[in-house]
């Protein structure tokens, strides 16, 4: 009767065979905007200042001190980011871009955004958002997303560009982003999802410019108590016949 996800993505729930079998689908919005939007951050400066390959090296024992060359990685401040899909999360990561890190932000969505004072972006075409030095993934994962970024897609951004992705895996088709970063045709990449979660490319697992984490996007105690009580909420709803707070339409 009732699907109350336990989450805002819902990818995994074919929502118009529920809707036909007449099975109401709920998610939990807002709860997970700004624990996502900190990993996005999080997946940026760990790849672009190579802090996941420095922390290897250090552990392996391989560091012999400083010297000027060493780990050099990229500057973000005055650096452009380009976000696809500029919802709640996406005005999240503009903010800790632009607020935070004095970058300057583009993004591209495919219906137009008003203009939010407090989230300093301007709208643009995928292609000059694919432009950026730092590209961003925050959209929904639906039919029209899967492999967004594909080789075509990837050959439109920077030789020192990297691509960070905190969406879901199968918008990026990974065996076109394995050849991207091993032909150096993009600087490097900092993933949380992969196209076939749990599994991971081994290719990923072997390349140094790549940053990987198990899919910590709202893995914070009072974030995923929040989710539950909301998914809960929506269950109480439902029980009391009332209209349902987070309804997927």
């Amino acid at each position: 009767r009732l699907l109350a996800n336990f989450g805002v993505g819902i990818n995994h729930i074919d929502v118009a065979a529920a809707r036909a079998a007449g099975v109401a689908v709920t998610n939990t919005p807002g709860a997970v905007t700004e624990a996502t939007a900190d990993i996005a951050l999080t997946l940026i400066l760990m790849t672009a200042r190579r802090a996941g390959e420095g922390e290897r090296m250090l552990r392996a024992g391989g560091w012999t001190g400083w010297h000027p060359t060493q780990l050099l990685g990229l500057h973000l401040g005055g650096k452009t980011v380009g976000i696809i899909g500029m919802g709640r999360i996406g005005k999240a990561i503009a903010r800790r871009c632009v607020l935070g890190l004095g970058m300057a932000a583009v993004f591209f969505n495919r219906s137009p955004v008003a203009d939010d004072p407090g989230v300093p972006a301007r709208q643009v075409a995928l292609a000059e958002a694919l432009a950026a030095d730092v590209v961003v993934l925050a959209v929904p994962a639906t039919p029209e997303t899967r492999h967004l970024i594909d080789a075509a897609a990837l050959a439109r951004m920077k030789p020192e560009a990297i691509l960070v992705n905190i969406a879901r895996g199968d918008i990026v088709d990974e065996a076109a982003l394995v050849a991207a970063l091993s032909e150096g045709r993009i600087a490097g990449a900092g993933l949380d999802v992969y196209e076939e979660e749990p599994k991971v490319n081994p290719a990923l697992l072997t390349m140094q410019n790549v940053t990987l984490l198990p899919h910590l996007g709202t893995a914070a105690l009072e974030v995923r108590t929040a989710m539950g009580l909301m998914a809960v909420g929506n269950l109480v709803a439902f029980a009391e016949d009332r209209p349902l707070p987070n309804a997927v339409n």
